[in-house]
């Protein structure tokens, strides 16, 4: 039996770079609503105190506020839990960030169902697809520490609205080999085949690698696509899939409607049509650990590979 895979919480990767950042670029500040702790900017408070700004549990005013530092030449990077940064700021990421075009780096700290049995208060799984139908507004989902360096190095100079998860659930390196982790807009294969094709993001990438790894033995090619950047779509990966291996699987750690498998969807009915399972959250979730939760919903190497006996017949 092999070894478990070492894990690591994308927070971390998030915080030193920001930090490394900061220390080249003194337009860059941290934006955040009483979540110093859990956004894991303690270090970066330590170091540039007058350039991280807490406005206390008042997301509505975070976003005003990181606004107007962007409207004074700043590159503000709003830090806060996702459900709360996402839901109870509608309105401000639309109007005062999207519409107004401001370079704001929106970063949903523990999304999905990171926060377990915290309840469904505190997941966030319906922020792909609010931030997806906002116009305008970049959506980037990183599945490993790298590609969470390198996507936020990206952001900080990208001039643009953007949202990006920060994942809390420890998950393993998604990225070894590869000298390009994240490209903006464009999606990664890290592990070919032919039979059929899974389009995941986020935690589910490293569980779609080990349901490849299982069905190779079986001489069954799946193919595994990371899509890290959910808008815009990556569109030529996704046809391609489809036209080389005549299936696809999507999978995401949020709900069906409205995310990465209606994006998919979108694609594949208007260029080349073919049979799809959209794997995800369905409803509310009961309560439970993560772990639990993902294993719940189907949202494990278990769930994919049934997926694919189903598209095979």
């Amino acid at each position: 039996m092999s070894a478990p895979l070492a894990t690591f919480d994308c927070r971390q990767a998030f915080a030193e770079t920001l930090a490394a950042l900061a220390r080249q670029d003194d337009r860059i500040v941290a934006v955040c609503n009483d979540s110093v702790g859990s956004s894991n900017l303690v270090a970066f408070q330590k170091e540039f105190p007058d350039r991280l700004i807490n406005v206390g549990i008042a997301e509505q005013d975070m976003i005003g506020v990181a606004a107007g530092l962007a409207n004074g030449g700043f590159i503000p990077f709003v830090c806060a839990a996702a459900p709360f940064l996402t839901g109870r700021a509608t309105e401000q990421v639309k109007a005062d960030v999207a519409y107004s075009n401001y370079h704001i780096v929106l970063c949903g700290m523990s999304p999905g169902m990171a926060y377990g049995e915290l309840g469904p208060t505190h997941h966030s799984i319906e922020d792909i697809s609010w931030m997806r139908a906002t116009s305008g507004l970049s959506v980037l989902i990183p599945a490993d520490p790298e590609q969470t360096t390198a996507a936020v190095k990206w952001a900080a100079g990208a001039g643009k609205p953007i949202y990006m998860r920060i994942g809390r659930t420890k998950v393993p390196s998604v990225s070894a080999g590869q000298t390009e982790p994240f490209a903006y807009g464009t999606a990664n294969i890290v592990r070919a085949g032919d039979d059929v094709a899974v389009i995941a993001t986020g935690t589910l990438v490293s569980r779609a690698i080990e349901a490849s790894d299982r069905l190779a033995a079986e001489g069954i090619g799946l193919r595994v696509v990371n899509m890290a950047t959910i808008s815009p779509l990556d569109e030529a990966a996704v046809i391609a899939a489809a036209r080389e291996t005549g299936a696809i699987i999507t999978a995401e750690e949020a709900l069906t409607e409205g995310g990465l498998g209606a994006a998919v969807a979108s694609v594949v009915v208007r260029h080349h049509p073919v049979p799809m399972r959209i794997l995800g959250v369905t409803g509310f979730a009961p309560t439970g650990s993560t772990e639990f939760l993902l294993d719940h919903f189907h949202l494990n190497a278990d769930g994919i590979i049934a997926a694919v006996r189903e598209l095979r017949g």
